[in-house]
Parts: structure tokens; C-alpha cells; sequence
């Protein structure tokens, strides 16, 4: 573990990794910290954290980091609470809401707060933080959209509202002429959550870049509820340990299915490593298409029925957009590899012992004289092949489907299919009409 940064609704995690390259985890909660610590990481960095209704992250546990020598940097929401906090112990504040904080210009814990959406849709922000709702209508009078009294009595009824009601909608309610405002926020609205936030970041990779240690920090407190919660993040994770490895012990009762989901884990770790390498990580469509096909192979339609099959795998949504992001990341390093994979995939070929019938399989459809000029037979061969012979629908994304088989796209496959469906209906023997027969090779997930 490099760099963790835990970030919930001020950033998106592409956001985050456009500058730095980090683990990112969901807004932090009581004994996260000293979990992170426990990987020795080169530096933390705090932007959202929960408050309510869940334990917050303790002020010891960031002190137990730097104690660590491991840097911790914080702003934007619960990280410049604790920044303004923890600034004479060593941690780093940054931004202007971290500078309200320290200096009292902003005191009240909500003016960051936010209501957000669940972790598997990013964290949306459902509300406004006053911090922005403060400096966007600053910007407004100084762009002379709001008049100094109508500025300061909107400013006033956001503040008046539950943290989790303010939205424009509610605090422009009764508002004289707001139109004007209206049509300049889309424009005019400051995020400055957001815009701490990536200062942060941009921090921290100049820190790290430039090899900065971290200052001298206090010993802490070694004390009986510190403990606790030592014992309590320990005893998690030796448990979480000895049910992995009872459960690896399980699986290496069966060779056959360990070697292949060894191998599958071991692409996996590979294209990891590579995708980070290269920068080539997924974004949140390439997540979203893993997740649409994911639930359609598992038959997940509902919610409730992902929810489910999350509680029965041990996953959270945080950790099931990771294995999504990881499972992006091999293809992602496959089509990297494109060139090379055919020379690959033979050989592999003749590991299997199948190359033979296949090399002379292909040698008798090449002798026939196929005729591919008939249009009509190009949808028929479509259907003919996937529900005949595959036993499945038509993909809807054709183009994607031949991208993942290593051809260039939507007509190469459909070229490939037509002459196969060919090559059946015109070969007599009974092994051309059913290659899967004659190789022992089946189609699979």
C-alpha cells in the first residue's frame, strides 16, 4: 500500500487519481486509520470521513500515524476538522476551509456536512455544504448577480436549514426575483469542498515527489481505550486471516479448480500492476459495464438481489467496486497485449494438445469454395451461432463482444460467423458441423 486517501462525495475516484496514484478508499470512520497504518503506507490523506451515526475517526489514530513517521494530510470536509485539530501535532492542513477552521473564521462541524448516495454509485452529494453555499454567494455578489442584503439572507437560510435540506431549491424558496441567480449558478457555483480537495492532492504528490520526511511527532498515549481499539482492529483482522486461509485450504482440495482460479488471480495482480504502470486504469463506465454484465451472468436484476448475493460473498460496495475496477484491468491489459496474443494462444494451443484438429479443421474450411456475398445469410448465421450453437442470445454490444475475442470490431466477427456458418452447412462430415465435439474445447465464461 502506496498512498491512501479516503474520499467519499467531494471527489470522484478518477478525480482523485489524476493526481496521485492511491489507494482510495470510502470516507473514514473510527479505527480506519490504524488499519491503514498496519500497511505501512507512505503517506494518508483525509478528505471525507463519516459523523453521523458512525464512530469518527479518532484524533489518536492520525497521531498514532505520525508517530509512525507516516505523513497525514487533511482538508476540504472531515480532514480539515481534524487538520485544524491536529496542526500543532503535525498534521497537514489544506486549503481555505482547513484555514477557517484553524484561524475560527469557521467553527460549526456542519458547514461541510453533506447527504450523499450510496458508495456503489460514488457517493453523490445530495446536499450543498454551507462552505460552498457561503463562497458561491460571495462570488454572486461580486459578480453582482445578488445585492449584499439578498446575499446575506439567503446565506442565513441555508444556515438555518438541516445540513441534509440544504439544496437551492429549498434555500431560494420565497426569494425575490431569483431567476437571475438561477441561470449564473450553473455557471457561477463554487465547489470549494472540491477545490480544497485537489490543492491536497496536488500537495501530496509534491510532497512524496519531492521525498519529504515528516516532522518530528508526539508519542501517544499508550491508554486503556487506545487499547481497545488496537485489540478490537487486531482481533478483525487475525480473524479475517484465519477464515482466508481455512477457506484457501478448502479450495486447494481441488487441484483442478485451484490451479485455474490461481491463475485467473495471478492475471489478475499482473494487470493490476501493468494497468497502473502504463495509467491505463478504468474509468466509471468501464466499472459500470462491468457491474451491468456481472449482475446479468449472477442474475441480479434487483437491487435487493446484489445486496444479497454482497452479504453472502462477504463484500461491501466499496469492495465489490474494486473487484469490478480489477476485473477491468484485465482487459484492459489484454487489449494491450493484442499483438502478441495469437503467437501466444497457439502455443498454448499445443500445450492443450488440441492444435492438430483445430490447424486441420481450418485447412478444409479454407479449401471450400464458401460464397459470402448473400446478405440475408449474415443474420441468419448471427442467430444460427449463438442461439444454436452457443445456447445464448445475441450479444446487444457486438463491437465489444469482437473486441474481446482479439478482432477489430462488429463486421470482423460477423465475417468470421458467416463463414463458419457456411463451412456446417456445406461440410459432410460431422466433426466440421461440431468443432467443440472434435476438439473436446466448449465455450465458457
Amino acid at each position: 500500500m502506496s498512498v491512501v486517501v479516503f474520499v467519499g462525495p467531494t471527489l470522484r475516484a478518477e478525480a482523485v487519481r489524476e493526481h496521485l496514484n492511491a489507494t482510495i478508499l470510502p470516507p473514514v470512520q473510527q479505527g480506519d486509520v490504524y488499519r491503514a497504518v498496519r500497511e505501512k503506507p507512505r503517506a494518508i490523506g483525509i478528505i471525507d470521513g463519516y459523523f453521523d451515526g458512525v464512530p469518527s475517526v479518532w484524533h489518536k489514530e492520525i497521531l498514532w500515524a505520525l508517530e509512525q513517521g507516516i505523513p497525514v494530510f487533511g482538508s476540504a470536509s472531515m480532514g480539515a476538522l481534524r487538520a485544524a485539530e491536529l496542526a500543532d501535532f503535525g498534521m497537514i492542513g489544506i486549503g481555505q476551509i482547513f484555514e477557517g477552521y484553524l484561524n475560527g473564521a469557521i467553527e460549526d462541524d456542519d458547514e461541510v456536512a453533506v447527504l450523499h448516495g450510496p458508495a456503489e454509485l460514488g457517493f453523490p452529494p445530495l446536499s450543498e455544504p454551507m462552505v460552498s453555499i457561503r463562497a458561491t454567494i460571495a462570488q454572486a455578489k461580486t459578480a453582482g448577480v445578488l445585492s449584499s442584503e439578498t446575499g446575506d439572507a439567503l446565506q442565513q437560510k441555508a444556515k438555518d436549514l438541516h445540513y441534509r435540506d440544504r439544496v437551492w431549491d429549498r434555500i431560494l424558496e420565497g426569494a425575490s426575483d431569483p431567476q437571475p441567480f438561477q441561470r449564473w449558478l450553473p455557471e457561477g457555483q463554487v465547489d470549494a469542498k472540491g477545490d480544497d480537495a485537489r490543492a491536497m492532492l496536488a500537495e501530496m504528490a509534491r510532497f512524496l515527489n519531492a521525498g519529504t520526511n515528516v516532522s518530528d511527532s508526539h508519542r501517544t498515549e499508550r491508554t486503556l481505550v487506545w487499547r481497545d481499539l488496537c485489540a478490537r482492529v487486531d482481533r478483525e483482522a487475525a480473524q479475517q486471516d484465519s477464515e482466508a486461509r481455512a477457506l484457501v485450504d478448502e479450495l486447494r482440495l481441488d487441484p483442478v479448480l485451484y490451479a485455474h482460479l490461481r491463475d485467473r488471480a495471478a492475471l489478475g495482480l499482473l494487470s493490476k500492476d501493468e494497468t497502473r504502470r502504463q495509467g491505463l486504469d478504468p474509468d466509471k463506465d468501464a466499472v459500470v459495464k462491468q457491474m451491468t454484465e456481472h449482475r446479468l451472468e449472477a442474475r441480479l436484476p434487483r437491487h435487493a438481489d446484489l445486496l444479497e448475493w454482497l452479504e453472502e460473498n462477504d463484500l461491501t460496495l466499496v469492495q465489490y467496486e474494486a473487484m469490478l475496477a480489477d476485473k477491468s484491468r484485465v482487459d484492459i491489459a489484454i487489449q494491450t497485449l493484442a499483438e502478441t496474443m495469437d503467437a501466444a494462444l497457439l502455443a498454448e494451443l499445443r500445450r492443450s494438445g488440441d492444435y492438430s484438429a483445430l490447424r486441420d479443421r481450418a485447412q478444409r474450411k479454407a479449401a471450400l469454395p464458401l460464397d459470402t456475398s448473400n446478405a440475408a445469410i449474415r443474420t441468419r448465421a448471427l442467430v444460427w451461432y449463438f442461439e444454436t450453437r452457443l445456447d445464448q442470445r445475441v450479444p446487444d454490444d457486438l463491437d465489444s463482444y469482437a473486441i474481446g475475442l482479439g478482432l477489430e470490431g462488429r463486421d470482423a466477427l460477423v465475417d468470421l460467423i458467416e463463414a463458419e456458418f457456411l463451412f456446417c452447412h456445406t461440410s459432410g462430415d460431422q466433426v466440421d458441423q461440431e468443432p467443440g465435439l472434435a476438439t473436446g474445447l466448449r465455450a465458457g465464461g
